[in-house]
């Protein structure tokens, strides 16, 4: 019995195209990255339909806000090239950003899946295409040991692990509501 159907995903704010788009690739991650159980499920969902406003965005919008012009040249980021400030702004369904993130993911990806996997530095935009956006979330989940998080309902926890801090907390909050009572909890 599959946990995420599209419905779970339509009560993230999915439409039904992109709910059964996503269906497929997001249920494969969560098996691959023991996002298996009902509390998990529906944390995870309900941060990655916040992330990317219902599945529809899987790279960052670009104004260039503030925020997004001091990603130029950030170190930190490994942004050390003219341009990588926007070539390497978030993509997946959680974003993943700067040069070095998308390297990164790369690297984990391959040796959790194989050589097959884009190389993301030299193409960021791959991690915007399924199943990459998905497998990216999954990873940046297992990275940063949110299950148990999950398991303990510390939803607060959960999103300071994804997002850092608490931006846009009351949006996670009502669209993990959501998808819990869409499951059953």
């Amino acid at each position: 019995m599959h946990l995420i159907t599209v419905e779970a995903l339509r009560a993230i704010g999915a439409s039904p195209a992109r709910a059964q788009r996503w269906l497929e690739p997001l249920r494969a991650t969560c098996q691959a990255y023991d996002i298996s159980t009902p509390k998990r499920i529906s944390a995870f969902l309900a941060q990655i339909g916040h992330e990317s406003e219902g599945l529809l965005y899987t790279t960052e919008i670009w104004g260039p806000t503030d925020a997004q012009r001091r990603y130029e040249g950030r170190a930190d980021l490994g942004n050390v090239n003219p341009g990588d400030g926007l070539r390497y702004r978030g993509h997946g369904l959680i974003q993943i950003t700067g040069r070095s993130n998308h390297a990164q993911m790369r690297d984990r990806l391959r040796k959790r899946l194989g050589a097959h996997v884009p190389d993301f530095e030299e193409s960021p935009e791959l991690l915007a295409h399924e199943p990459w956006a998905a497998l990216c979330a999954g990873d940046y989940w297992d990275s940063r040991s949110i299950n148990p998080l999950a398991d303990a309902d510390d939803f607060k926890a959960v999103t300071r692990k994804v997002n850092g801090a608490l931006n846009g907390y009351e949006d996670r909050l009502r669209r993990w509501r959501a998808v819990r009572k869409e499951m059953g909890l």
